[in-house]
């Protein structure tokens, strides 16, 4: 399955970035939640547009309503710019799950034009598979944005095929996809306001396998991490 992460978080925060430009660096925390719903409409616009002209009303939109969010990811709880952590480091909290073989996870770091450091693994259980990637965002709202609309409490698709919807784990936010045709799901997570987290299944049973390898992800740990 294929939604937001299948172009890349990275790339998608680049293309933020472009439509953007430099966005408030503080901002009350408060006021995340309000950005982030109108962040929402302002895709959903977009979306429904018909024509270029409409696509870039709604992505002007857009651009304006993320300006606020910076409060809430951009910059630690004390208000300062923080460095992502190594992707070593992001690798010890990647899962062991019973049953599945872990391959030897892979990594990386990257600090400019947009910091982040990445790990991810992949998961065998016969035809089964599971991809997960933890991505440390150091509090930079580009990397949260593509995930904005999905983000907002009470969104809801379904389709013939299935459905995707916001969810709240542990009460972290995140947002779930299912493919029943396919057997496909990704369920990604945002933990501590910081690091993204992303699991994505191939030919698994129903997407309560996704959210089991959540449960195994030491959530106090990654957040500890510096």
């Amino acid at each position: 399955m294929r939604g937001v992460n299948s172009i890349g978080i990275v790339g998608l925060a680049l293309l933020v970035t472009v439509a953007c430009g430099k966005s408030a660096e503080q901002a009350a925390a408060e006021k995340a939640a309000e950005e982030t719903r109108e962040a929402a409409e302002a895709m959903q616009k977009a979306a429904e547009s018909q024509g270029s002209a409409g696509a870039a009303q709604g992505l002007q939109e857009f651009a304006k309503a993320m300006e606020g969010m910076a409060g809430a990811m951009s910059a630690s709880s004390d208000g300062k710019k923080v460095d992502p952590v190594s992707f070593q480091d992001l690798q010890t909290v990647l899962p062991e799950v019973s049953g599945w073989q872990r391959e030897p996870p892979t990594g990386e770091r990257m600090t400019m034009p947009v910091p982040f450091s990445q790990a991810e693994a992949n998961y065998v259980l016969g035809d089964a598979n599971v991809e997960v990637k933890i991505v440390d965002s150091a509090f930079n709202q580009m990397l949260v944005a593509p995930w904005a609309m999905f983000l907002t409490a009470g969104y809801e698709k379904q389709t013939s095929d299935g459905y995707e919807k916001s969810v709240n784990l542990g009460g972290n936010p995140g947002f779930e996809r299912w493919d029943s045709g396919n057997k496909d799901g990704e369920l990604n997570l945002v933990l501590a306001k910081r690091f993204l987290v992303t699991i994505e299944g191939r030919n698994i049973k129903d997407a309560t396998v996704l959210e089991e390898f959540a449960s195994q992800i030491d959530a106090g740990k990654l957040a500890a991490l510096k």
